[in-house]
């Protein structure tokens, strides 16, 4: 029996880029290589800085804005994404480039800020570093342009993947940075910051050896505006933005909660690694499940899994680890899918981004604010009823596919 067009897999539907020549092989898997180590340091980053921002503002005497830095991060990077977006349809490496290296400069203000106890400082160093991301976290289309649309998933999983890597080195180097940060009299989480500044730099040097694929070259002269509204547009933004502003905030504001209970550096860093592990290290598995099951699949999994993240976070000392985890693979299986998605769509890219950043700025803030004022709890059962949106996303997803079909 063959298949109707709305059973078909999501690749099959999505317009192609157009292919580029074959390269030899060595020089393709460096191509690729180069984005993967990247993105690698950039997460490895991102687990020695903002993550535990809170933690520093606590240290600070500002423990009621706990929430802010990860807001101005999201802020930076919603305000960011477009602009990185435009820049990046005339040179994708360009753009990569100068938003590592704004990240390096933001990464630098924030741990001097930190250091010397100017929480304003800080707090302009965590903007920077989130107007980075909203540019390099755009890498993940780069990759994905230069396969063909079956494997797309694969190339998102794996570049994924490839990210646990620099949260797990990050990780690793927690204990040589309470040893550096006793010396200067300061906070472990506080020299993350500086480390944060070496991975960043280290990223926009690969990033500059990389050559995008004659394909994408020749797409950016083929971009068309698309707007949100549009019928494959929205079900991918709905579930990309949910899915990262439930990701950030609970990951930003559940390791506050854990320090609360007890748990020193070394353990709430433990919980950071087992939450990006969930978040990257199972793309090898995601990444071919959605190119084989479909982005409805993604959508609908990953609102099980955060739903079930939310539900189990207050539940005490031992549902943290679970929780962090299904936090981060719930996380992977909506955003990989909508990435998916939205890579046939280059115009709405950038807008995209913008609006998971916001979603994710806002879920901080006011979640901050919620645990300060009335604990834990309200944010979790606030956070699980959010995460079934996602089925939304399935069911729209699927009507986009048959009005696509015709």
């Amino acid at each position: 029996m063959s298949l109707a067009p709305t059973d078909l897999p999501d690749a099959d539907l999505a317009p192609a880029l157009p292919l580029a020549p074959a390269l030899p092989l060595a020089a393709a898997r460096w191509n690729l290589a180069a984005l993967f180590v990247s993105q690698s340091l950039a997460t490895g980053a991102t687990t020695a800085s903002t993550v535990l921002a809170s933690l520093v503002m606590s240290s600070l005497g500002r423990e009621a804005l706990s929430g802010l830095p990860s807001t101005l991060v999201t802020l930076g990077a919603a305000a960011s994404a477009g602009a990185f977006g435009l820049l990046m349809l005339r040179s994708r490496r360009r753009g990569l480039v100068t938003a590592y290296l704004l990240g390096v400069v933001g990464a630098l203000v924030g741990f001097w800020g930190a250091w010397q106890a100017h929480w304003l400082v800080f707090l302009l160093g965590a903007a920077l570093v989130g107007m980075s991301q909203g540019g390099y976290q755009q890498a993940r289309y780069a990759a994905a342009e230069s396969a063909a649309p079956a494997q797309r998933g694969l190339v998102l999983g794996a570049m994924m993947f490839a990210s646990v890597l620099g949260s797990a080195l990050s990780t690793a180097l927690s204990g040589p940075l309470a040893t550096a940060a006793s010396g200067l009299n300061t906070s472990a989480e506080i020299i993350g910051w500086g480390l944060a500044a070496v991975f960043l730099l280290l990223g926009a040097g690969l990033t500059s050896l990389w050559r995008p694929a004659l394909a994408q070259a020749q797409a950016t002269a083929e971009v068309v505006e698309v707007p949100l509204s549009h019928p494959e547009v929205w079900p991918a933004a709905l579930a990309v933005a949910v899915s990262q502003g439930l990701m950030v905030t609970l990951m930003s504001l559940t390791p506050l909660r854990a320090h609360h209970m007890g748990l020193e550096h070394p353990a709430i860093a433990g919980l950071v690694t087992i939450h990006i592990t969930g978040m990257f290290g199972f793309g090898w598995l995601t990444g071919p499940l959605i190119d084989r099951l479909g982005v409805r699949f993604g959508y609908a999994l990953g609102a099980a899994l955060l739903l079930a993240a939310a539900i189990s976070a207050p539940s005490g000392r031992l549902w943290l680890a679970p929780s962090m985890f299904l936090l981060g693979l719930g996380w992977n299986l909506g955003f990989l899918a909508g990435s998916k998605a939205l890579v046939a769509h280059r115009g709405a890219q950038g807008k995209v981004d913008a609006l998971a950043y916001l979603s994710a700025g806002f879920g901080t803030f006011f979640g901050g604010l919620l645990l300060s004022h009335y604990g834990f709890d309200p944010l979790a059962w606030g956070c699980a009823a959010l995460s079934l949106l996602l089925l939304l996303s399935a069911w729209r997803g699927g009507a986009a596919r048959r009005v696509a079909a015709g």
